[in-house]
């Protein structure tokens, strides 16, 4: 079991706080190596939707990829995909969000990536009506289409895709210095105004439309769907691309294999994802009662 990393002032928190809403990342969260969620935490989260708390997943994973894991876990909440860029109901098909990155900046983007000293290094892929476009079929979009379970149509020159707005954009590499060198770079061209940038892993770099982050989907679920406050909710991530929704949560929790920089930020820190984290964090915050 983790341990608290911050106390708030105890006269901030005079009364218990009422969970009623959970939100959940995907992987590295729930989901681990085996790319499925482990029998503990499934049962975790059956118990907690048996307290009558709403639970979601917010993931940067394309819709269609986080279908499976919505059903796993029997959700009756809309699907935060891309990041929060992709807000749907799997039940009702009604699509709440979509907020794609501008097709200028998108090209702008790829003449980035297409750079000579960048192009070889770096698997380019574009998110477009939830399917996935690259360039070619490169040993790291193999790897991704294997955990993803989504086929990549390869299209050799992207730009002929741009004819619609891309939801996301992402760029893999292995090498996670070039990741970090990349999203500094870009952070220098591009204000938070003009386009969210993130990692969702050391390898991913990922690029959303700028009103687009976790917070704001979760903000959407819990104030404009459901009528509830931050208070009232609890979110569970691993990675930069969680820090903004664990600091919009009133329990805000880090999985135990989450970057430092990501642990630093939340209230709680869990096990790791191998260690049942997210069951972990549900039996201390909502099937225990606990406030904090």
């Amino acid at each position: 079991m983790g341990s608290f990393n911050y106390q708030f002032p105890m006269t901030n928190y005079q009364f218990k706080t009422q969970i009623k809403l959970l939100v959940l990342d995907i992987d590295g969260t729930i989901a681990g190596e085996s790319n499925t969620i482990r029998p503990a935490v499934r049962h975790a989260i059956a118990a907690a939707k048996a307290k009558g708390v709403e639970v979601a997943l917010a993931t940067g994973r394309m819709y269609c990829s986080a279908l499976r894991f919505h059903e796993d876990i029997n959700s009756t909440m809309p699907l935060l995909a891309y990041q929060g860029a992709w807000i749907q109901d799997p039940h009702t098909q009604k699509m709440h969000r979509h907020l794609p990155v501008a097709k200028a900046t998108a090209h702008q983007l790829l003449d980035y990536f297409e750079q000579p000293q960048l192009r070889s290094l770096l698997s380019v892929h574009f998110y477009i009506r939830d399917r996935l476009y690259v360039r070619e079929l490169t040993p790291e979009t193999q790897l991704y289409s294997e955990r993803s379970g989504i086929e990549p149509i390869a299209v050799g020159d992207l730009r002929q895709v741009l004819i619609d707005e891309p939801t996301k954009v992402l760029a893999l590499s292995d090498d996670i210095a070039l990741i970090d060198r990349l999203l500094g770079s870009l952070r220098q061209r591009y204000t938070p105004a003009e386009l969210y940038m993130t990692k969702s892993v050391a390898t991913f770099f990922e690029a959303t439309n700028p009103l687009v982050n976790k917070a704001a989907a979760v903000r959407y679920l819990a104030e404009e769907c459901l009528g509830i406050q931050a208070a009232n909710v609890m979110t569970v991530g691993d990675n930069f691309n969680d820090v903004e929704m664990l600091e919009y949560a009133g329990i805000g929790v880090a999985m135990g294999n989450a970057p430092s920089a990501v642990k630093d930020i939340a209230q709680w820190v869990a096990p790791t994802v191998e260690e049942d984290g997210v069951a972990a964090a549900i039996e201390e915050f909502i099937l225990r009662d606990k406030a904090i």
